[in-house]
């Protein structure tokens, strides 16, 4: 089984990352843009075929590693 984990900061964060990109955009000549937040995505394979005890399994990695849960959120795909 396989799975997508999309991290992203929650609103309200500021987003130093995203600035400087949105920033090299408009530099680079990129219209259009209004403004950019950065985030990450893990994909992740797992053994079994069980998907809740996958979504537990993910939703743990993430409160405990993937994602730092006071200012970001996590989102699970089962893919």
């Amino acid at each position: 089984m396989k799975a997508r984990v999309t991290v992203t900061l929650k609103n309200g964060v500021l987003d130093p990352q995203g600035k400087a990109i949105e920033g090299a955009l408009k530099s680079l000549g990129v219209d259009g843009i209004g403004s950019v937040r950065q985030g990450k995505v893990f994909d992740l394979e797992l053994s079994g075929d069980d998907k809740a005890a996958a979504e537990a399994a993910i939703k743990a990695a993430c409160d405990k590693l993937l994602a730092n849960t006071v200012v970001e959120n996590y989102r699970i795909e089962l893919l």
